[in-house]
C-alpha cells in the first residue's frame, strides 16, 4: 500500500489531508470526515478529542493506515470501527449482522406512539435481532418490558446477547439461535422485526460498502423481495397476544404488497409510517 504519512509521518493535518484525497478517489462520501473519524478511532479518542492532537504516534499510525485500506475498499465505517449508535444505545457491529441504520428508528417511534404506556410489562420478541438495536431501544424506553430476540446466526445471537449487557439490559432480555420464531410458543404484546427485503435481482445494484460486505441473508428478500413478509404473515397471528402489535420494517414501495399479506393473514394495518426520507418505513399491524 502506498504510504500516506509522507512527508510528515507523524503529522496529523498532513495525514489527514492525505487520507482525504485518498478517499475522495476511491468515491468515499464525505471523505474529509471519514478521514478523521478513521484517525479518532486509530487514536483512540473521539472527533472532540482528535481536535487537542497534532502528531500520532508509529502504532496509531500504523492503526490508521491498516483503518484507511479496508475504507478504501469500502468496508464500512461501523465494521472498521466494531461500534454503531442506535437510539439511545452504544452497540457492537460485525460482519454477521446488518448495521443499524437512522431509517430503522422509525420503528420504535412508532412502537412509542402505539404504546403509550411506558411502566407497561411487554412481553416483547424481536425476530431476527441482528445486533438487538430493536429490542434493546425498546427495553431502554419501557422498564417493566422483557424481550427475547431470535436469529438464525449464532454469531448474531451471541452479539445480541453482549449488545444487551453493554447496555445494562441484560437481565430483561435473552436471544435464541432458531428459524424465526419456530422455538417460541408464548404470545407477545409486541412483536418487532427488519426483515430481509431487498429483491434478489436488485442486490447487485447497491452500494458496494452494503452488497459486498453486509450479510446477503439479512439483505435478501427472494425474487420479488417478500419472502420473509410471507413467513411473518404465517407466524404473526398466533405470536400476537390479545391487542398485541408487530413493528416491521420496509423496503421501498412495499407498504400495499405487505398490508395485503398481513391483512390476508387476519391481521389488521394499523398504520404505515413514513421515515425522515417519506418513505412507507414501519407497518404497524394489530391482533
Amino acid at each position: 500500500m502506498k504510504d500516506v504519512m509522507t512527508p510528515a509521518p507523524t503529522n496529523l493535518r498532513q495525514i489527514l489531508l492525505a487520507a482525504t484525497s485518498r478517499l475522495r478517489e476511491a468515491g468515499i462520501d464525505a471523505p474529509q470526515r471519514e478521514a478523521r473519524l478513521l484517525a479518532a478511532h486509530a487514536a483512540g479518542t473521539d472527533l472532540a478529542g482528535l481536535l487537542r492532537i497534532d502528531t500520532l504516534p508509529a502504532p496509531a499510525i500504523d492503526a490508521f493506515t491498516h483503518a484507511l485500506a479496508r475504507r478504501l475498499r469500502h468496508e464500512p465505517m461501523a465494521y472498521i470501527t466494531g461500534r454503531a449508535g442506535f437510539w439511545s444505545l452504544d452497540l457492537e457491529v460485525s460482519p454477521h449482522t446488518l448495521i443499524p441504520r437512522a431509517d430503522t428508528e422509525t420503528l420504535i417511534e412508532a412502537v412509542l406512539d402505539h404504546l403509550p404506556d411506558h411502566d407497561a410489562p411487554l412481553r416483547v420478541l424481536d425476530i431476527g435481532t441482528g445486533t438487538g438495536c430493536l429490542m434493546l431501544a425498546v427495553l431502554a424506553e419501557y422498564p417493566r418490558a422483557w424481550a427475547i430476540g431470535t436469529d438464525l446466526a449464532p454469531q448474531a445471537a451471541g452479539l445480541a446477547a453482549r449488545n444487551a449487557i453493554r447496555n445494562g439490559l441484560g437481565a430483561r432480555c435473552a436471544t435464541l439461535c432458531c428459524n424465526w420464531a419456530d422455538a417460541l410458543t408464548e404470545p407477545f404484546d409486541l412483536v418487532l422485526s427488519n426483515p430481509p427485503y431487498i429483491p434478489h435481482g436488485d442486490l447487485a445494484g447497491l452500494m458496494p460498502d452494503v452488497v459486498n460486505h453486509e450479510p446477503a441473508r439479512a439483505l435478501d428478500g427472494g425474487q420479488d423481495g417478500l419472502v420473509a413478509y410471507r413467513a411473518l404473515a404465517d407466524v404473526l397471528p398466533d405470536l400476537l397476544a390479545p391487542g398485541g402489535i408487530a413493528v416491521l420494517e420496509l423496503g421501498i414501495g412495499q407498504g400495499d404488497s405487505v398490508s395485503g399479506l398481513m391483512r390476508a393473514a387476519g391481521l389488521e394495518v394499523a398504520e404505515i409510517r413514513p421515515d425522515l426520507g417519506g418513505i412507507g418505513r414501519a407497518l404497524v399491524v394489530k391482533k
